[in-house]
């Protein structure tokens, strides 16, 4: 229990930061500001699209850093996932925003830059854009809420991560390990003081003292 994961958590936090960072400032700073720039729609969408573009390998890889320190956060937690009441839940919950994010930010890179090459002025890109022709207007309306979606779901995983710091807590992992044993044998006694376990509770402990009462 005292181990330290603190490069995992590191790349857990960065990536997600950045994650939920760059969306939001894409949505508010970039994609506002080529509105105003652009004197046509497709002036203000090839403004948008060249800055998606080049914010897409930074935005890949803070997402990759995250899914790698996510997972082995998850592994080095295992235990208290499976003893801790409480904990499996906001696990699922949040891998499923994770998913729901992971596809809506894939999803809005694949319409980016199919409008990347439809507004383009590059005779390559216009060839492309030709053969695999685009409906342009229903393209920009399913980006204007993805725009807002992906910030939306990344914010939630971040409150999720915020949830579970809370879980981590001496008392709070005391608490949860015996409501998950109460919940497995109801004729259990009431949860001891935290102080008679310890400051930081013992696995082997609560999983010895509940076989006893067993």
């Amino acid at each position: 229990m005292s181990q330290r994961n603190t490069v995992l958590r590191s790349m857990h936090d960065l990536g997600l930061s950045a994650w939920f960072g760059g969306a939001l400032m894409g949505a508010v700073g970039l994609n506002g500001a080529a509105l105003a720039a652009g004197e046509t729609q497709t002036g203000s969408a090839r403004i948008a699209s060249s800055g998606w573009a080049k914010w897409t390998p930074v935005n890949a890889a803070a997402i990759g850093a995250h899914l790698v320190g996510s997972s082995g956060l998850l592994a080095a937690n295992a235990a208290r996932v499976v003893s801790q009441q409480g904990v499996a839940a906001s696990t699922v919950v949040k891998t499923v925003l994770t998913g729901a994010a992971l596809a809506a930010t894939a999803y809005s890179r694949v319409l980016g830059k199919k409008i990347e090459l439809a507004s383009s002025t590059d005779p390559e890109d216009t060839a492309k854009a030709a053969e695999h022709p685009v409906d342009t207007d229903k393209a920009q309306r399913q980006l204007a809420i993805l725009q807002w979606t992906i910030p939306a779901l990344t914010g939630g995983i971040v409150i999720l991560n915020a949830l579970h710091g809370e879980q981590q807590r001496p008392e709070e992992q005391a608490r949860g390990m015996w409501q998950r044993a109460m919940s497995r044998a109801p004729h259990l006694p009431p949860m001891p003081h935290l102080q008679d376990i310890g400051s930081v509770p013992d696995w082997r402990w609560m999983q010895s003292h509940g076989s006893r009462q067993g």
